[in-house]
């Protein structure tokens, strides 16, 4: 019979509590994503989706300047190992909020850039082609293209990328951002365009 995990959901969301890591300083926060990282087994996927809410989603959406080197040092840390309950809980968050502004778009084009593996980026790119595409996302999926270019996607996100570009492209006429970005996939997909 399979081993039961040490702490189950409800009381790992009470530690999470008792503890104030939602409001602890930044400093001590790239501290215990240091911790959690060695910890072994390997947190479950439910676990590591509660610390990843606990510790970063209310940081992440109260940002209003550029976040902390400790912030972003803890972000990448945490990501390094725990990439998809990251993305499916807190980036998830900032892809569907549209009232999200302009430093968490930021934050998350710098974790695609400077963070993410390979193998989260193609998640965030499901991620955003499953929410309408808005003159916020556009700089993440430019993003998501300047990683993906020695490393390209799997053949069905790249066709519905490019369909959704298409179908948006009245919505989207007097966009820079855009315009940026249909010349980034004529650039970096040449022989996939045709």
């Amino acid at each position: 019979p399979e081993r039961p995990s040490p702490l189950c959901c409800p009381q790992l969301e009470g530690l999470c509590s008792f503890l104030q890591l939602s409001t602890c300083p930044e400093h001590l926060l790239l501290r215990f994503c240091s911790w959690v990282l060695a910890l072994s087994p390997d947190l479950s996927y439910t676990s590591a989706a509660i610390l990843a809410e606990q510790l970063f989603l209310g940081r992440v959406r109260s940002l209003t300047q550029p976040p902390s080197r400790h912030l972003m040092a803890a972000l990448a840390s945490f990501c390094s190992k725990y990439y998809q309950p990251f993305c499916h809980v807190v980036v998830a968050a900032v892809l569907r909020q549209p009232g999200e502004g302009a430093e968490q778009t930021k934050l998350v084009c710098e974790l695609v850039e400077e963070c993410l593996e390979p193998d989260c980026v193609r998640l965030l790119l499901s991620q955003v082609l499953e929410v309408p595409l808005s003159e916020k996302l556009l700089p993440v999926v430019q993003a998501v293209l300047g990683r993906q270019v020695r490393d390209p996607s799997s053949p069905q996100l790249f066709d519905l990328l490019v369909l959704t570009l298409c179908r948006k492209a009245p919505a989207f006429a007097t966009s820079l951002n855009y315009a940026k970005l249909v010349m980034a996939v004529l650039t970096a997909y040449q022989s996939q365009v045709r």
